[in-house]
């Protein structure tokens, strides 16, 4: 597929030049190294995929009566606990990190760092972040129409739909961490990934310090939303790290199993 094609020469450049420099290292030093890159790029998409498997498990156990009123006794907890903490300083602190990942704001930025990933004509990058934000979209809707679950009384901002899931606790997972895995490489990702996930949790959390949602909700949107961001990326990326593999093997053929051994008689030959 051209898609996986059309890779970042440099990029690649660079990740197989730290490979080799750690390997050189670990040789000369008798030291531990840090794993190779696709086996890290497998790690970050087993952990996408396990915050979405915790999603589906929260969202079931929400959609299920029966099981909602072990989950509500949590968040009645939380709201009392969101209620008596409230401070005004707080309070429009958490309204503007609402409004941050709002659509008036959240969508321009996504905009922005769309045109940014153009400029840099890194393909494969701008589709696994359009379908990442595409499939989030679609699980805002289709998840609040299905469980269709009150807010709870008393919400210091303005509120459309269903309470359960979030979307700001999905959005903000989405950009956040979306924006790291689309414009950052390699081992480059973890100090921005850690910015990200404070700044998604601090907007998730401002949602039930408003009494926009409960608490589940903000919980289920954040662990949807960065699955999707974590784990979609590093399909794609795995994807094209194992085509690259076998175009490599393709491209030396049989001959080259027999390019070393040849070499070594040659060495030995008088």
């Amino acid at each position: 597929m051209p898609l996986f094609d059309d890779l970042n020469a440099g990029s690649e450049r660079v990740e197989s030049a730290e490979g080799a420099a750690t390997q050189a290292r670990q040789a000369v030093t008798g030291t531990c190294v840090p794993e190779s890159l696709p086996a890290l790029r497998r790690r970050v998409m087993l952990t996408g995929l396990v915050l979405l498997g915790l999603g589906v498990l929260l969202t079931a156990t929400i959609a299920a009566p029966s099981a909602r009123s072990v989950v509500q006794r949590v968040d009645d907890w939380w709201y009392r606990l969101m209620i008596d903490s409230q401070w005004p300083p707080l309070v429009d602190f958490a309204k503007v990190l609402s409004k941050l990942f709002g659509t008036a704001i959240d969508w321009p930025i996504r905009v922005a760092v769309t045109l940014v990933i153009v400029l840099r004509r890194h393909w494969l990058a701008l589709s696994a972040w359009a379908l990442t934000i595409a499939v989030s979209e679609l699980c805002i809707g289709s998840i609040k129409s299905l469980i269709d679950r009150p807010r709870p009384p008393g919400s210091l901002i303005a509120t459309s739909a269903s309470s359960y899931p979030s979307g700001h606790a999905i959005a903000s997972a989405v950009t956040a961490i979306g924006i790291v895995m689309a414009i950052t490489t390699g081992r480059r990702r973890l100090r921005w990934m850690i910015a990200a996930v404070i700044v998604a949790a601090a907007v998730a959390l401002s949602r039930t310090y408003l009494s926009a949602h409960w608490l589940s909700d903000v919980v289920g949107g954040s662990l949807i939303g960065a699955g999707l961001a974590l784990t979609i990326p590093e399909a794609f990326e795995l994807t094209r790290d194992r085509r690259s593999r076998s175009r490599g093997r393709s491209a030396r053929g049989p001959s080259s199993r027999n390019a070393r051994p040849v070499a070594d008689r040659s060495r030995t030959e008088p």
